[in-house]
């Protein structure tokens, strides 16, 4: 049950403490005192939120006692209750004692009650108002801090060493020159096939650069038209072009003091390069719709999938750009480049999933690790992405087996020879070179190692699927030298 507010009545006569006591007592808890001196020793031990003083009183004037209470408990709410109205004691009451009310006698119990029912709720609100402001600074703090372990955390999710690769990985040397450039503030242009990581390389870049601390904004260049692009970065005025219903402030005017990362760099029209280039040797941004420039501090981080160079020559990229941009070239290495990183890198993707989805699986066959690695990985870390993510789907186990690979991961990796050319007919990869005989041969190796593969290693199924006898399954295996855990088929 919560406690009712604690009123103090003091007046030097009993029956005015009485009658004001009883008028009270109903909403709340009532204390009196005949003198100053029993005041205080009440005022020292209860919890006392206002207190109704008669101005006349032998020894200690009401206005005397309410202004050592202001000074020693300035939380209370100070009345006087008096039959006298001297400006004196009037102006003594407001600038020495606080009062919050003056109550004429004769009072009415109305009155009296109003008055006790407002003062206890401004005392109410002045206390939630002190636990407030002291519950702001303590938000205030944990925000800093909170923001403080936000930021680190995102400088350790984007550090070099979050783009998982294996010792002695390609990746490592592309790495190490890209945390050499990271605290230079020059633009730095990378190159790599789609899905090779470009932006979390350039994010890493950022939040190893004195620029950490302030924002990192990243575009893709190739997915946006030109006007919608230049609105993107440089922003627009309210009314500049049809649509324009708010003025927008540009990314580049954003990221002030930051990073911006342009992705597919290469695919940007003629027209936009121009406005890229005044911009990388002014320093100025221009909305559309104004003609006001803005000066603006912002390191240019780009990436491109295509060989800017060639396109140089081709007259289809500006030079004068290309120079701007690739202060330093990093080259980010395919996936098939780095053969020795996928098994660590499809765990690690794994476990990201797993966490995600909350379908908890250990790991890989080695069958399974063989086929992923013999792959090329055309669409790099985000085929294997999405190929890891198929695979723990359909899973009903706690590792993932080779089965549950595509046929055409499980047919790169049975194949010894892959061609790019293929039957209209078939998804069968042919071998370009050789005797007929030959070619075939290695044509039905490829066939029975992926069926094997498909259907785990089950030599009774692989044989009812492929219409021979277990006999003949078996001839075929030792003629090839097709093994589990072998090759993944030798023609003889």
């Amino acid at each position: 049950m919560n406690r009712r507010p604690a009123i103090l009545v003091v007046d030097d006569e009993p029956r005015s403490v009485e009658v004001i006591a009883r008028v009270l007592d109903e909403e709340f808890d009532v204390f009196t005192a005949l003198n100053a001196e029993e005041a205080r020793r009440i005022l020292e031990n209860e919890w006392i939120q206002v207190i109704f003083c008669d101005q006349r009183m032998p020894q200690t004037s009401g206005v005397a006692l309410l202004t050592e209470v202001r000074e020693r408990w300035p939380d209370i709410l100070r009345i006087i209750v008096t039959g006298y109205t001297e400006p004196e004691d009037m102006i003594g009451a407001i600038n020495d004692a606080g009062i919050y009310q003056f109550i004429p006698k004769p009072w009415h119990p109305d009155q009296l009650l109003l008055a006790a029912r407002n003062a206890a709720h401004l005392f109410q609100l002045q206390r939630d108002h002190e636990r407030l402001n002291l519950e702001m600074k303590l938000t205030a703090s944990n925000a800093e801090a909170r923001l403080g372990a936000l930021e680190a955390r995102v400088k350790q999710n984007f550090h070099f060493d979050t783009l998982v690769r294996a010792p002695g990985s390609p990746l490592s040397q592309v790495c190490t020159r890209a945390a050499q450039v990271a605290t230079f503030d020059v633009p730095v242009l990378i190159h790599g096939e789609t899905g090779t990581g470009k932006e979390l390389l350039a994010r890493a870049i950022h939040y190893s650069s004195l620029r950490s601390d302030r924002p990192f904004f990243a575009v893709n260049c190739g997915a946006i038209p030109d006007e919608l692009l230049e609105s993107e970065l440089f922003g627009h005025k309210k009314g500049s072009f049809t649509g324009a219903h708010v003025t927008r402030i540009g990314l580049l005017d954003q990221a002030d003091g930051g990073t911006i990362f342009l992705d597919e760099i290469g695919d940007v029209s003629p027209a936009f390069q121009v406005k890229l280039l005044r911009f990388l040797q002014e320093g100025e941004i221009r909305p559309v719709g104004s003609n006001e420039a803005k000066r603006v501090n912002v390191r240019v981080l780009a990436a491109t999938h295509r060989d800017l160079k060639g396109e140089v020559a081709r007259a289809r990229f500006r030079e004068d750009l290309y120079y701007r941009l690739s202060a330093m070239v990093l080259t980010l290495p395919a996936l098939r480049e780095r053969r020795a990183d996928i098994p660590v890198l499809a765990q690690s993707v794994l476990d990201a999933l797993s966490s995600q989805h909350g379908k908890r699986v250990r790991g890989f066959s080695e069958e399974t690790i063989a086929c992923m690695s013999a792959y090329d990985w055309p669409g790099n870390v985000r085929e294997l992405q999405n190929e890891v993510t198929r695979m723990l789907v359909l899973t009903e186990r706690d590792s993932l087996s080779a089965d549950l690979l595509s046929p055409h991961v499980v047919r790169a990796a049975a194949a010894e020879t892959r061609a790019p050319e293929t039957l209209a007919n078939s998804s069968i990869a042919l071998p370009d070179s050789g005797p007929l005989k030959d070619r075939i041969e290695r044509m039905e190796a490829t066939i029975l190692t992926e069926t094997l593969v498909r259907c785990r290693w089950n030599k009774s199924r692989a044989a009812e699927e492929l219409g021979l006898s277990r006999v003949g399954l078996r001839a075929k295996l030792d003629r090839y030298g097709i093994a589990r855990g072998g090759a993944f088929g030798q023609s003889h």
